[in-house]
């Protein structure tokens, strides 16, 4: 059916008015246990966290035009007190946390019990997959395949899927750095992005160490050239004058905007309480504030540029009887 009505209201509310996205990214669970407490992760408890996260969405989802949360520690959450307001856009994860298999061959999996069907139940606006990739890893057919069916069960249930892949050296298994991960970012973006998601979550093409400008700059439209649906950036744990620069360089090519944690909220983990609402109340809100400006005078709306929801038509009689 061409008229995709739960698909583009969830992204509508995922987005502002103008149709770019400053997501609030706060679906973090290992990393989180690592930012709450550096000199020791595996200390950190699972109230902990709800606490924080709680917190975070308390004080910064009402200056965001959605907000990502994970089922294990943070959506149900944060819906039960009242922490996420009524009206705002709700991402959800649907990945379990890390990977199986070795560091070169990379295995995403759905979190065990959970489904993109129980995401939409709960009230989430749109659904998310993250998935390690590189196209010249020996398991990228198997990563496609998951990519592919996720979708194919969001598109069924009318629900948007914002697609992140994560690269990484598939002969080492380290992280990737200058021209390769470039060259792994936009051919991903080549691979993933026809196999029926809504939105493409990127990594910027160039890690932090690369600090031409130019070389973004011809990235980004690289990147925006290969990408078959809109895209936004994720923030990727850099500080955050320079993912603001980032962000300025990849709108200004095409983005639609960003998905943004840990740049917005990670000085605040390990301060104390008081001290981290105070913080997130000031400082946070004018990081994300800032964002949010920027991208909505710089970004590409995501139903302006060419995608399949752009060409919906409006719904005729009797609709209803084929959805």
């Amino acid at each position: 059916m061409a008229f995709p009505s739960g698909t583009r209201r969830g992204l509508d509310a995922c987005a502002s008015a103008r149709g770019t996205f400053a997501v609030l990214a706060l679906d973090h669970r290992q990393n989180l246990r690592r930012e709450l407490h550096p000199e020791a992760p595996d200390t950190t408890t699972y109230d902990e966290m709800v606490a924080f996260k709680r917190a975070v969405v308390r004080s910064l989802a009402p200056f965001a035009t959605g907000t990502l949360l994970d089922p294990e520690v943070g959506a149900a959450q944060a819906i039960a007190d009242g922490s996420l307001p009524g009206g705002a856009g709700l991402l959800v994860a649907l990945e379990a946390t890390g990977y199986e298999g070795p560091a070169n061959e990379r295995v995403s999996r759905i979190l065990p019990g959970w489904s993109a069907e129980q995401a939409k139940r709960m009230g989430a606006s749109a659904a998310k997959l993250l998935v390690y990739y590189h196209p010249d890893a020996a398991n990228a057919e198997r990563q496609e395949r998951l990519v592919a069916d996720v979708a194919g069960s969001c598109a069924q249930l009318d629900l948007p899927l914002f697609v992140e892949p994560l690269g990484y050296d598939p002969a080492t298994g380290g992280k990737l750095k200058g021209e390769a991960r470039r060259a792994c970012v936009v051919e991903t973006a080549r691979r993933l992005t026809p196999l029926g998601g809504t939105v493409l979550k990127a990594e910027f093409p160039y890690d932090a160490t690369v600090s031409d400008e130019t070389a973004w700059t011809d990235a980004c439209a690289e990147l925006d050239e290969a990408s078959g649906v809109p895209w936004v950036l994720l923030s990727g744990g850099v500080d955050d004058a320079t993912f603001e620069r980032q962000v300025a360089v990849a709108c200004r090519a095409g983005a639609s905007g960003v998905l943004v944690g840990r740049s917005v909220w990670a000085p605040s983990a390990t301060m104390a309480p008081a001290d981290r609402d105070a913080w997130l109340a000031g400082e946070g809100r004018g990081r994300l504030r800032a964002l949010a400006r920027l991208v909505d005078d710089l970004g590409v709306p995501w139903h302006a540029r060419p995608n399949p929801l752009a060409g919906a038509t409006a719904p005729g009689e009797g609709w209803y009887r084929e959805y």
